[in-house]
């Protein structure tokens, strides 16, 4: 669901610009504000720049979905949120849409404040405060609030990302793009995705509880109860998860658009509907703004497409990709998370 500079007009981005800038400011706020047991604040350090490399090398997968013609693939705010809270989840997932926009050329940069918005701010957002903190409140098994939880909270905030997509395109004034038609093709299709990754993000989480439930947000482990594997097996285990998703599973993605571009462009090659039937050379705005990002982008990008620009067909570029990526996630996700311990040290130290 990640948004080209085509689909925004200049004052549309600089708007969304300024509406994540803001979520992201507070979420720095909050997250100087917390009080935390030692535990947490000796594990959040590991368990951020694990998740957001695994979001990461998630999005790199693309999963068919039947009989569409589409794809989709995961957004990882609410799972981020579900483990790191909302504050840190959504820092997090700052980190991981940033790279992908500067070095891998998936999304625009002029677009990138809308991407952070309709990815992140609801998964991490709405999904924590209104779907994981009240279902995990309640005194249902913990799995099946887990699962529960997980279903729900993907299939909610993608709506919510998809409408955003939408309303953002139409305020765009794209007149290809119809608001009545183009939301009919995307909450349905975004639907589907999103149960698909309710499914994913509640595999993991599930697996968390069962190993180490204390990681979660908001969850009290049980003092009496066994853990089944160590805080230092579970990381690594999640870490060789997302090494293995980034650098093998990707090579087995779908090759059908995804939602966005589905709705877009449809799939009439693969004998599937053409639906909106824009010009994938040709559509959109036009701006010296958008030309501007992306002559930035096109310097920056190591790896455009996830592949290697000398030779985009060599499978190895996928599984490159997948690695750096992740590892450069997890690096500057440790950072920030460093960054943040530091700043609270000094703010303590001068209050004492």
């Amino acid at each position: 669901m990640h948004m080209a500079d085509a689909l925004l007009a200049p004052s549309v981005a600089t708007v969304m610009y300024g509406a994540s800038t803001v979520a992201a400011g507070l979420s720095i706020y909050k997250i100087r504000k917390e009080e935390k047991s030692s535990v947490k604040e000796y594990s959040k350090l590991p368990v951020m720049a694990v998740m957001a490399a695994l979001v990461f090398s998630a999005q790199m997968i693309n999963y068919t979905i039947p009989g569409t013609g589409s794809s989709g693939h995961i957004c990882g705010g609410f799972l981020l949120s579900a483990l790191l809270g909302p504050w840190a989840g959504f820092l997090s997932m700052i980190v991981v849409l940033a790279i992908q926009g500067l070095f891998f050329a998936d999304g625009g940069l002029m677009a990138l404040g809308a991407n952070v918005w309709n990815m992140a701010f609801y998964g991490c957002f709405v999904g924590y405060f209104l779907i994981w903190k009240p279902i995990m409140g309640t005194k249902l098994n913990n799995r099946v609030k887990v699962i529960l939880a997980s279903i729900i909270g993907c299939i909610v905030t993608l709506q919510l990302g998809a409408f955003s997509v939408v309303v953002e395109t139409s305020l765009s004034g794209i007149t290809e793009l119809p608001f009545g038609k183009f939301c009919g093709l995307m909450q349905p299709i975004h639907l589907a995705i999103g149960l698909v990754e309710g499914l994913i993000t509640s595999a993991i989480l599930v697996f968390v509880n069962e190993a180490r439930p204390e990681i979660l947000s908001g969850v009290k482990a049980n003092a009496q109860a066994k853990q089944k594997l160590s805080f230092k097996t579970t990381i690594i285990v999640l870490a060789v998860i997302a090494v293995i998703t980034g650098g093998i599973f990707s090579l087995f993605a779908s090759g059908n658009p995804d939602g966005l571009e589905w709705s877009l462009f449809g799939n009439a090659e693969e004998g599937y509907s053409a639906n909106m039937g824009l010009d994938e050379e040709d559509y959109g705005n036009q701006s010296a703004a958008a030309d501007k990002a992306a002559a930035i982008q096109e310097k920056l990008s190591i790896l455009p497409d996830y592949a290697f620009s000398s030779n985009p067909d060599n499978a190895a570029g996928t599984s490159v990709s997948g690695v750096v990526g992740a590892a450069g996630v997890a690096a500057i996700a440790a950072l920030v998370c460093i960054a943040g311990g530091a700043a609270r040290k000094s703010a303590k130290k001068k209050e004492d």
